[in-house]
């Protein structure tokens, strides 16, 4: 099991939104307009994000959640030259469509950093290349870019002592429920029970339910829903994908009982689901061609 990349699933930038931007002094930026997610990473010299601590230097980065619960998508925040020197930010906004983004923001707090480094700064000085030029294929580059650094952005983020990844990533390393945990994921459309993951963990049905719903903070069933849902959602996007194929996928025997856990579980059924993400994509490839 990939634990950073179950979380990541579904996650692809694309028409991500780019910008360049030089501060100095008393200067101040705000993202443009409302997005999921933002990267602000630092180019040259230093930048002050507010609300949050300390100074960000050249390869830097501050990731910004505004399309959680957490913050709202008005939440401000502001990024400012340090010291009065003058700094030069790129920022990479993305937004998306499917059970991925929620996923992964729900795992995320509303702000967080990771301290420069050399080994960011190379992506971080091609994606400038590419927001000052104009060549083609120049969107697919810059959003395959910011995939790649939202990875490792998050990558480096769960080593810090100070990062708070969500509960059942936090469990992996148990070694009762960490075994379950990676059954679950690997094969989701197993027919698990409550008795065979236990024995996965190699302890009692009482023990196991016990340890995971105290360190994940739901029933090993539940859990276990939630992700076959997440892992339905993401496939219901898929070209030419049938209710009854994902179904089989994340472990119903037939449509129907997918289709009720998923309409429970996501307030909407799969076709309506899909039919909500045709619609947007619609209207975003509209915005886009209008632009």
């Amino acid at each position: 099991m990939d634990a950073l990349g179950d979380l990541l699933r579904g996650i692809r930038a694309d028409g991500a939104r780019f910008s360049r931007t030089v501060l100095s002094g008393a200067w101040e930026s705000k993202p443009p307009e409302p997005a999921a997610l933002t990267l602000v990473m630092v180019l040259r010299g230093e930048a002050r994000v507010t609300p949050g601590p300390g100074v960000v230097g050249v390869g830097g980065l501050r990731t910004v959640t505004a399309g959680s619960a957490a913050v709202s998508t008005s939440a401000p925040y502001r990024v400012a030259a340090a010291d009065c020197a003058e700094t030069e930010l790129v920022t990479g906004a993305y937004q998306w469509d499917g059970a991925g983004g929620r996923r992964l923001l729900s795992a995320l707090p509303p702000l967080l950093v990771v301290p420069g480094g050399e080994e960011c700064l190379t992506i971080i000085e091609l994606i400038a290349e590419e927001v000052a030029a104009e060549r083609p294929g120049r969107q697919y580059v810059m959003d395959r870019m910011l995939d790649w650094l939202l990875a490792c952005t998050l990558r480096d983020w769960f080593d810090l002592p100070e990062a708070r990844p969500p509960a059942w990533y936090r469990a992996l390393g148990d070694d009762v429920v960490g075994p379950a945990l990676r059954a679950m994921h690997d094969e989701p459309g197993r027919a698990w029970t409550v008795a065979s993951l236990a024995g996965r963990a190699q302890v009692s049905r009482a023990a196991f339910a016990r340890n995971f719903a105290d360190l994940v903070g739901v029933p090993p069933m539940a859990y276990l829903t939630e992700w076959r849902m997440a892992l339905g959602a993401d496939l219901l996007a898929e070209p030419g994908a049938t209710v009854a194929a994902v179904a089989a996928r994340v472990g119903y025997a037939d449509g129907f009982g997918f289709s009720d856990a998923f309409k429970r579980i996501r307030g909407v059924t799969p076709s309506g689901y899909r039919a909500s993400l045709t619609a947007r994509r619609g209207d975003s490839g509209a915005l886009r061609a209008a632009g």
